[in-house]
């Protein structure tokens, strides 16, 4: 497992990404979304130019991202969480836990007192729960895989 003293994170909007971040974030969501569950769908869908893009690096190896959607252009009118994913490699070791943490924190942070919405693939659905997030539609198909829709309640603030 990768110590967490070498973990870094950032979160970039689009124009601050380089060359190097966008290609390597692309393909790992390729690797994954469109090879591995073999998802033949539009990635790069005109959305990521409005959207903050959270890497997460172990030894300056991208091995999570995900992206957060301001809810001004968001349908649910929340802030969302998407594309959330983890390499190969490095799954089973707690990655989507740190990602998810880091990214919670950053919205209560950033967007304070908004919900965060996210599409939650079916099999996740108790990870996300553990994480404060709770049902709000019932189980609908996108691009072939069972997904939920899922909201989290903005932090209380004293």
């Amino acid at each position: 497992m990768a110590s967490s003293s070498n973990i870094e994170f950032q979160c970039l909007s689009f124009d601050k990404l380089t060359n190097r971040q966008l290609y390597d974030l692309l393909k790992l969501r390729q690797d994954v979304f469109v090879v591995e569950q073999e998802c033949i769908y539009p990635d790069l869908d005109g959305e990521d130019f409005d959207h903050l893009h959270l890497l997460m690096h172990v030894d300056a190896v991208l091995v999570g991202y995900l992206r957060i959607i301001p809810a001004e252009f968001h349908s649910s009118g929340c802030v969302a969480i998407g594309r959330v994913v983890i390499a190969m490699p490095f799954r089973g070791q707690g990655m989507a836990l740190k990602i998810m943490q880091w990214a919670i924190t950053f919205c209560e942070d950033k967007f304070t007192g908004q919900l965060i919405f996210l599409s939650a693939q079916e099999y996740l659905i108790d990870f996300y729960k553990s994480l404060g997030f709770t049902a709000v539609s019932d189980i609908y198909l996108e691009d072939g895989i069972p997904h939920l829709g899922m909201k989290r309640l903005p932090k209380i603030i004293p």
